[in-house]
């Protein structure tokens, strides 16, 4: 069963190539929210600009599935009169790939210039390699001939955020790649969720909210928010994982998880046990594949943050196989993407209003 069509891939590359850095996520949210408003009963957006659409409103019992709209980038920290930007990273932006890299630098009101990352050039004598510090490196840019008006520029540079020029496209009709797939591509599974509830006319026994968060490279932020606000009894959420047959990953450290053999969930404190095994009885009874893989600890994904909300709320985790995270050209098989939205649309089903997800409710 396929059920991405053209027209979900034509939104698709619309939405990862436009920028939506941690913090700067608002234009990725408006397009987001019109390209979702056909499939949703209502829609909101919080101070902080996560985004939420509201399908079958005022029931009691509420039940959320859960993206993050936020890309990894740079902050400008400060600027040097030949035109070196000194930048810090906005999230776990990946230091070691910047140089020689193509950026974007968002300026005010919505303009950008371009910019490159500065390293020293190889030489034959050079005994060692250039190392970037962890927190910063320095791009290059072409100043305006006139300085602004009322000082320096550092007293501008921070208002400046940039990222690397990169744009999605489909490799041998089988992989998406391009940058913020991580995880733009999860606010993309979860539009297509309701998408596909509206057009086969489901209708669930509970208030569902298609919920695309803010802030999750800095720390969860957003869904610490916007859990506060909906209280919701159930969420599911869906993010990136690593595809560890990918060179230099160890199966042994990281788990056994392949990009093409379906999306993945996650066995970890965070992730309730009765909620996780609805959803793999889900994935079995309709032919889904999946793959498995476990957290020590936490999960480092919104799950945390709603797992961990309103006195603890029963979350999952499924996430979606990709190759080369953080960089420019993060990967995911198609096939993936298709079955993890027909898992999140299955699972959904089999929720019932009040959902009781106690481990027990009696005793002897």
């Amino acid at each position: 069963m396929h059920v991405i069509t053209p027209n979900s891939e034509i939104f698709l590359r619309q939405y990862l190539n436009n920028a939506s850095p941690t913090g700067f996520e608002w234009s990725g949210q408006k397009l987001w929210l019109e390209y979702l408003q056909p499939y949703i009963d209502d829609w909101k957006l919080d101070n902080y600009g996560t985004a939420y659409g509201i399908i079958n409103p005022g029931q009691q019992y509420k039940v959320v599935i859960e993206g993050h709209a936020d890309e990894i980038s740079w902050f400008v920290n400060y600027i040097t009169d030949d035109g070196f930007l000194h930048v810090i990273r906005n999230g776990g932006s990946d230091f070691q790939i910047a140089p020689s890299m193509r950026v974007w630098v968002h300026l005010r009101k919505g303009a950008k210039c371009p910019a490159c990352s500065a390293g020293p050039p190889f030489t034959p004598g050079r005994t060692k390699t250039p190392v970037l510090h962890r927190r910063s490196t320095i791009l290059h840019y072409r100043r305006r001939r006139q300085r602004p008006r009322g000082g320096a520029e550092n007293g501008y540079s921070r208002q400046l955020c940039g990222y690397f020029q990169a744009e999605f496209e489909i490799l041998n009709d089988r992989f998406y790649v391009g940058r913020a797939l991580d995880n733009r591509i999860g606010g993309f599974c979860i539009a297509e969720v309701a998408r596909l509830l509206k057009e086969n006319n489901i209708q669930l026994p509970f208030t569902l909210y298609v919920v695309n968060s803010v802030q999750e490279e800095v720390g969860l932020r957003g869904a610490e928010m916007v859990t506060d606000s909906i209280r919701p009894d159930l969420a599911i959420v869906t993010d990136v994982t690593h595809d560890t047959h990918t060179p230099m990953i160890s199966m042994k450290k990281h788990g056994d998880v392949r990009c093409g053999n379906g999306p993945s969930v996650t066995y970890a404190p965070a992730v309730h046990q009765k909620l996780l095994d609805l959803i793999i009885s889900s994935a079995e009874k309709n032919d889904i594949p999946f793959q498995r893989e476990a957290a020590s600890r936490v999960t480092g994904t919104d799950t945390d943050a709603f797992a961990y909300s309103n006195g603890g709320v029963p979350s999952a985790l499924i996430s979606l196989p990709l190759r080369y995270m953080h960089t420019t050209v993060e990967m995911a098989h198609k096939d993936d993407v298709n079955n993890l939205i027909r898992l999140i649309y299955e699972s959904l089903q089999k929720i019932e209003s009040g959902h009781d997800f106690r481990y027990f409710s009696r005793i002897g």
